[in-house]
């Protein structure tokens, strides 16, 4: 710290502040002492503006509090630091700058840190004393209960941190409070650049979460007593020096076990002497702690004032020696007690929730898994779970976990605002919370809920450093298998039995109607209840997870056009199973609803073969299919697009009726192309049209009609004007045995040269027209649209001319005389009615 004795307020304090001086003093007695010192300067010209308001006498109280308040200040700063009573000091061996650079810019980017780590070491030592006292139970001695209390003081500007556990000796003290310095910063440093893996169990090997202290205090006491040391010691630093003192606790032993550590809070750490900024921490990081950690609660209560028992006993004699005779309405005035200010200290339990992933899950019941899901969804989730896994992972890494699937959607995933996802999964480390903002889970499964509790990590690492470790990367990959693995066990529960429980209905005579089996609900499993909520995250994660993309794909259940209930879906191995025995694709059919894939012209060649289609109404289906591509080997065909073939038939007999097909419809095919130039990338014999006479299909690696619907809708896109068309070019394709394919060829020149009369092209337009909506595409020129359809009920209707008849001129109307006004009859006057003469009587 440098010598400030230059700077005017200092220079006549005459106070020269060193390295070991305590800087800790009054900002309101700071303010009065400049305004004090500078009344003789530059400063005095200016003036206050109330100052000629004042009296002298007011003047002269105003200057004198002035200087009380200068000579606070300055008896604060000239004041040397004074440690402990009989202690030594102890020098570091390292620059504790270093140190504290390292804690604050490297390890911690948030203050509220050192409650966490100081409730971290406390439950630690209460942990070695009930291990220890398990076989020599003497070691509890007088203090059995195993606790941490906290405790904060406004006055003081202190929060204490005291538990019950293993304490520390003398050399303890010195040994573990100096363990970052002895082991050299730069030996730190130097681990972390050496390790290859960026392995960040090396900062818990140099003990520094002791230190995030001096994030928030300018000076640190620990007291401490150890069972094998007869004296309380303490142990005591300075923030920014480079020595700290250890001795006898002046106080003598207070303790009588444990350690107790107090921080002497910098002005702007003054928050965390609120009640209800520690509570909040507490509870945030401390939840699950086995051990109970309270805080102690300053109220202030209004009581009633004690009297002297001199005064009661003078008033007892003066009531008996007096014969006055006292009326009853002076005894009814009863005199109202003085009341004081007592301030009340009371200790309050934060952490009640019971950490049951500690526990044996065969002694958890099913209500108690369904409660602690009420602790780890806080209310993101409405109702209770689906379904829940409890395991131990063992192995290079063991930590134990919760996971939960809950029935409901999340507000934010209902939104489609994956932003808005909070990670479900909190992470402790020995049931202290390290962060519940870790991507333990992919996006896919962010409605994962539930807890992860592992000895194999450091605490105090910030959670940027600990998202890359390796560890946390293991322990992804463990948590992932094991969510998918429950999602599985949900899609393999058998069918629930039929309720019981519903009322039988009774006709007329008592008798109990039977019902038919028609008129009773499908029974709907639980899982197809649970997948049209969530199954969308599953076709993400096929998507984004290649790894588990197999697994994933199983899990998926899909409408087809074999399913007609509301509730019923099929699998991928369900449609495998039932395939066709020439069939070698599984066919999909991506659109907007069941109801239009059910009537489209795609489905005619289906449905006379009997072959099952899968529908894909979900717009995530489009992306899903592009990705995905195959499932066990069998590949996807989307029906909507070109390469569709049908195995069933005599294949040297398909390709002989494509060629007489294709040669006799040649010159229609020429034509149309001609016609309708750039709308259509091409014109085709159709091998797979039904009844339909032509529809418009999508090149196999081109965008289909759906996909094309999808992207048009997307509010964001950007570098598209409004109204710009962004259709693509479909395929024309012609069913060469309908009959308007067939009158169509006939109506066109043979020479190929002769302009054909626009009825003819109009009709070739409009088939075009209806080829187009029938594959899902819309017009694409509107405008063109209605001019041919004009033409054609011109001529449908035999209209000559379109020219509009006369305005007509319809007679003048005689005047309507007015409507009566309806007068409203005399109504009943409340005077004259008597209500004695009603009979109310019931």
């Amino acid at each position: 710290m440098t010598d400030r004795s230059t700077s005017p307020p200092y220079a006549t304090a005459q106070a020269t502040i060193t390295t070991s001086t305590m800087v800790r003093y009054s900002a309101a007695a700071f303010l009065a002492a400049i305004c004090m010192l500078s009344s003789n300067s530059s400063f005095g010209n200016v003036g206050l503006a109330r100052a000629a308001d004042m009296t002298e006498a007011e003047k002269a109280a105003e200057t004198a509090a002035a200087n009380a308040a200068a000579e606070e200040m300055i008896e604060a700063i000239s004041t040397p630091y004074s440690p402990p009573e009989g202690s030594s000091a102890f020098e570091y061996e390292a620059e504790v700058h270093k140190m504290l650079d390292i804690v604050i810019n490297s390890l911690y980017t948030n203050k509220d840190i050192f409650l966490r780590e100081l409730i971290s070491n406390a439950s630690d030592a209460l942990d070695k004393i009930r291990f220890l006292s398990v076989t020599k139970p003497e070691l509890l001695g007088d203090t059995p209960n195993l606790e941490v209390k906290i405790e904060y003081d406004p006055d003081a500007k202190t929060i204490t941190i005291r538990d019950t556990g293993l304490g520390m000796t003398k050399n303890d003290l010195i040994e573990n409070l100096g363990t970052v310095a002895r082991s050299g910063t730069t030996n730190f440093m130097k681990a972390l650049k050496e390790s290859e893996t960026n392995d960040i169990s090396q900062i818990g090997m140099f003990g520094v979460g002791f230190y995030s202290t001096f994030l928030i205090a300018d000076r640190v006491s620990v007291a401490s007593k150890h069972n094998d040391d007869e004296t309380q010691h303490v142990w005591e630093s300075l923030n920014g020096e480079s020595s700290f003192h250890v001795g006898p606790d002046p106080r003598g032993n207070t303790l009588g076990r444990g350690t107790e550590i107090t921080l002497h809070l910098k002005e702007d750490a003054e928050e965390y002497l609120s009640p209800y900024k520690l509570k909040e921490m507490i509870g945030h990081y401390s939840e699950f702690v086995t051990h109970p950690v309270s805080l102690r609660q300053i109220k202030t209560i209004q009581v009633p004032k004690e009297t002297d028992e001199f005064d009661e006993e003078e008033e007892e004699k003066k009531e008996d020696g007096d014969d006055i005779e006292v009326s009853e309405e002076d005894e009814q005035e009863e005199k109202e007690p003085e009341m004081e200010e007592v301030t009340t200290y009371e200790y309050e339990q934060i952490n009640t929730d019971p950490a049951i992933w500690a526990r044996d899950k065969d002694g958890i019941t099913d209500e108690e898994y369904q409660e602690f899901w009420k602790v780890v969804s806080k209310g993101d989730s409405a109702g209770d779970a689906e379904d829940w896994t409890h395991f131990n992972a063992e192995g290079n890494i063991n930590f134990k976990s919760i996971l939960y699937v809950p029935s409901e959607v999340p507000f934010a995933l209902q939104q489609g605002n994956m932003e808005m996802m909070k990670p479900g999964l909190r992470l402790y480390v020995r049931k202290v919370l390290i962060s519940d903002e870790f991507d333990l889970m992919p996006r896919y499964l962010n409605f994962i809920k539930g807890v992860v509790d592992s000895d194999d990590l450091p605490l105090n690492v910030n959670r940027e450093t600990l998202q890359e470790s390796k560890i946390v990367k293991i322990i992804k990959k463990k948590l992932v298998r094991k969510a998918l693995d429950l999602i599985r066990k949900m899609s393999q529960q058998e069918m629930p039995d039929d309720d019981e429980t519903d009322e039988a209905e009774v006709d007329a005579d008592g008798n109990v109607i039977v019902k038919d089996d028609a008129d009773k609900k499908p029974k709907v499993h639980p899982y197809i209840t649970w997948y049209k909520k969530f199954g969308l995250s599953l076709k993400m994660g096929c998507i984004d997870d290649s790894a588990n993309k197999d697994k994933l794909q199983k899990l998926l259940r899909f409408k087809s056009s074999k399913a007609d209930g509301e509730d019923e879906f099929i699998s991928l191995q369900e449609y495998v199973d039932r395939m066709k025995d020439w069939q070698k694709e599984i066919y999909v059919f991506p659109g907007e609803s069941i109801k239009q894939l059910k009537e489209s012209s795609f489905m005619d060649a289906f449905n006379d073969r009997d072959v099952e289609v899968l529908y894909l109404t979900d717009s995530i289906d489009e992306y899903f299919i592009g990705n995905v591509r195959e499932f066990n080997g069998v590949k996807f065909r989307d029906i909507t697009k070109e390469g569709v073939k049908f195995s069933d038939e005599d294949e040297d007999l398909a390709k002989r009726r494509n060629k007489v097909y294709t040669e006799k419809f040649s010159p229609l095919t020429k034509y149309l192309k001609k016609l309708y130039g750039s709308d259509v990338s091409r014109v085709a014999i159709s091998k797979r049209l039904g009844r339909a006479p032509a529809i418009v299909s999508s090149s196999e690696w081109g965008q289909s009609a759906n996909m094309d619907r999808i992207m048009r809708a997307q509010a964001f896109a950007h570098g598209v004007a409004p109204g710009e068309n962004m259709m693509p070019t479909g395929i024309l394709e012609l069913n060469p045995r309908h009959p308007f394919v067939i009158k169509l060829l006939e109506s066109i020149p043979d020479d190929g040269e002769t302009d054909p009369p626009q009825s003819v092209k109009d009709n070739a337009w409009i088939l075009l027209d209806t080829a187009t909506m029938s594959g899902g595409f819309p017009i694409r020129d509107p405008k063109k649209f209605a001019a041919r359809m004009t033409r054609v009920l011109k001529s449908g209707l035999d209209v000559e001319s379109l020219t509009l008849a006369d305005e007509i001129d319809p007679p003048a109307e005689e005047d309507l005389p007015d409507e009566p006004e309806f007068e409203m009859p005399d109504g009943l006057n409340m005077e004259d009615l008597n209500l004695d003469d009603l009979d109310i009587n019931m």
